[in-house]
């Protein structure tokens, strides 16, 4: 599924929450550690990692391609 950003990078807390998985930011943490998350297929479980246009993120099994 492709997701469009309209700054030049969105912390994947946050983009977590665009994407409706979680209510609040706060809630990142708990589910990074919950959750699998890859970032251009690298594991990752730092909510304030920077996603840009071009990045992948996938969250379990479900796979976003970011465009700007």
């Amino acid at each position: 599924m492709e997701v469009r950003i309209d700054t030049e990078s969105i912390n994947l807390g946050q983009f977590l929450k665009f994407l409706g998985l979680l209510g609040t930011g706060g809630q990142a943490k708990a589910f990074l550690a919950e959750n699998t998350v890859l970032v251009n297929g690298v594991p990752t479980g730092q909510r304030g990692k920077k996603i840009f246009s071009g990045d992948v993120v996938q969250v379990n099994k479900a796979v976003y391609r970011v465009i700007g």
